[in-house]
């Protein structure tokens, strides 16, 4: 569940103040929330100003991680940044699990043979890194024809977005806008390997109906499955 509680962080990046004290409201752990490098001094002028303004502490680890780079959030968790494309410097993010796994070497010996080898201080394991959930936070959907981002589109859950979801706004529209565009996506389905993929950041002029009708389409493409989070927007029936 722990990086369930970070891609958390990384989604709450935008109302990032409100978050880290909400979370000091209800005594929980300061959150870890990773930036760009060449963000991290604004990030804290801003959160420096909220401080002030707001006589609050905001106590959280911001943590400047830039692509090809890697975070160890505990032994078995680590976090790794991928480039992503919007009209400011982004990127986004996936976590893996890590663990243990015997060399195809010693798949053969026994129990007692493998204590020895690992005694006498031969490495008898590989490091294997399977990606469990991936955020891209505001991008084009560039990202998803990079070979280098193959993680993000094997991950077992996708959080991605798609601002746009009809004939309304244009391909052209959305990635000068730094945004994806529901087609796009559906043009890319053959990319993706995830078991789900959860839809965020939807324009504020559609409707829960228009965005569960527009999800319709992808679902009906990919399957995977396709959750798309609609917590704010209000039906065209009320």
């Amino acid at each position: 569940m722990y990086y369930y509680n970070l891609i958390w962080c990384l989604l709450a990046q935008g109302g990032l103040p409100m978050y880290v004290a909400s979370r000091g409201l209800y005594n929980l752990k300061p959150p870890t929330v990773f930036v760009p490098p060449c963000i991290k001094e604004d990030v804290e002028k801003l959160l420096d100003i909220h401080r002030t303004m707001g006589q609050v502490e905001l106590n959280l680890d911001l943590v400047a991680l830039d692509v090809g780079e890697t975070y160890e959030l505990r032994n078995d968790i680590v976090v790794r940044p991928f480039r992503t494309h919007h009209v400011i410097p982004s990127q986004g993010y996936v976590v893996y699990s890590v663990r243990k796994k015997l060399k195809k070497q010693y798949i053969h010996l026994k129990g007692k043979q493998i204590e020895k080898l690992k005694k006498s201080g031969v490495e008898i394991t590989d490091i294997v890194l399977s990606p469990e959930v991936a955020f891209t936070g505001d991008t084009t959907a560039e990202y998803m024809l990079d070979p280098r981002n193959a993680d993000a589109l094997r991950a077992k859950i996708l959080i991605t977005e798609a601002t746009f979801l009809d004939d309304g706004y244009s391909i052209d529209h959305a990635r000068q806008h730094g945004h994806t565009h529901l087609s796009e996506i559906i043009e890319n389905v053959q990319w993706i390997r995830n078991k789900a993929v959860l839809l965020t950041h939807f324009s504020s002029r559609y409707s829960i109906e228009d965005i569960r009708q527009a999800v319709s389409k992808l679902q009906s493409k990919l399957s995977a499955k396709v959750v798309p989070l609609t917590e704010g927007f209000k039906s065209m029936h009320t």
